[in-house]
């Protein structure tokens, strides 16, 4: 949508100035979003940002902060994945798959007691190398070390649903309620729900996401692919499917995988250059069809997990 440049006034009237009349808002740009100048002291206080995105189903505000791995409690998606018919009978068939392994096949069971007799064998021969078994211990809490260390998302959401608003007031009332949510864990959260107002619901640029868009524009076909909406579409959707608990979209973002060699040579071409040259030989040979689908899906899962709230 075209920007439409602001009404000059007429030449036979004065211009009003701080001293002659109200001056207009300078927190927000031409688009209703916060500019530059915007107050942002009470996001950064609480390092809790928020965030807009754009569904088919519609356009809602919601939260999301990052914090360390170790310092969070994951969603709860039991709930979620019981009124799930496909995935509770996926359940019932592994449980199925399960029990008939147990009692039906007994040269694999007896093949797995083999093996669980055979590291207690070696223990009473003495042949594990007791240093390397404390050495393998160790690097594994190194790595457990590090992985709670790491800073991950976590959004506004309750049992593994995305809590979505469509406007700002409604937001700000669910936050004073004092409503159960993943983001309430947080020790920010009770000076967040003191202190926010509506017109601190004004998201960055960089936090509005039209999710909405990126399938029609992958349609569109490589000449028309946007690459800041498809990059920062892909960041989203790595980010709720991490915080939400959907490894299935996880694993179509994964590394290696057609969609993430599309968000490469995406950011290759941003980048320019070389890179740039070569990240546009990659997207021509990514197929514009395959990447709809595969984006499709991935948008109606997320939708399937939003509880819109007004």
């Amino acid at each position: 949508m075209a920007r439409q440049s602001p009404q000059r006034p007429d030449a036979d009237e004065p211009e009003l100035d701080d001293t002659t009349g109200p001056a207009e808002p300078d927190d927000v740009d031409e688009t209703g979003h916060p500019s530059t100048s915007a107050d942002r002291s009470l996001w950064d206080e609480v390092r809790i940002d928020p965030v807009e995105i754009a569904l088919p189903s519609g356009t809602g505000f919601t939260l999301r902060a990052y914090r360390p791995a170790g310092a969070l409690t994951p969603t709860d998606v039991t709930e979620r994945d019981q009124d799930d018919p496909f995935l509770a009978r996926r359940q019932v068939i592994a449980e199925e798959d399960d029990e008939a392994v147990v009692i039906l096949d007994e040269e694999l069971a007896e093949e797995f007691a083999d093996s669980d007799e055979e590291p207690s064998r070696r223990r009473r021969d003495g042949t594990p190398d007791a240093d390397a078994t404390t050495e393998d211990d160790d690097q594994d809490e190194e790595v457990a070390d590090e992985a709670d260390d790491e800073e991950v998302p976590v959004f506004l959401s309750q049992r593994g649903k995305l809590l979505l608003f469509k406007t700002p007031e409604s937001l700000v009332s669910f936050i004073r309620s004092g409503a159960e949510n993943d983001l309430s864990q947080l020790d920010s959260w009770n000076e967040l729900s003191e202190r926010v107002e509506p017109a601190d619901i004004a998201p960055l640029d960089e936090d509005t996401y039209e999710l909405d868009l990126v399938v029609e524009n992958l349609r569109g076909g490589h000449d028309t692919w946007d690459s800041t909406l498809l990059i920062e579409a892909g960041e989203v959707a790595r980010d709720l499917s991490y915080a939400l608990r959907l490894p299935a979209v996880l694993d179509m973002l994964s590394a290696g995988s057609s969609l993430d060699d599309l968000d490469e040579a995406l950011r290759a071409t941003v980048n320019g250059g070389v890179g740039g040259f070569m990240g546009r030989r990659r997207l021509k040979k990514i197929g514009a069809q395959t990447a709809s689908l595969g984006w499709r899906t991935i948008v109606g899962k997320i939708s399937a997990v939003v509880d819109w709230r007004d």
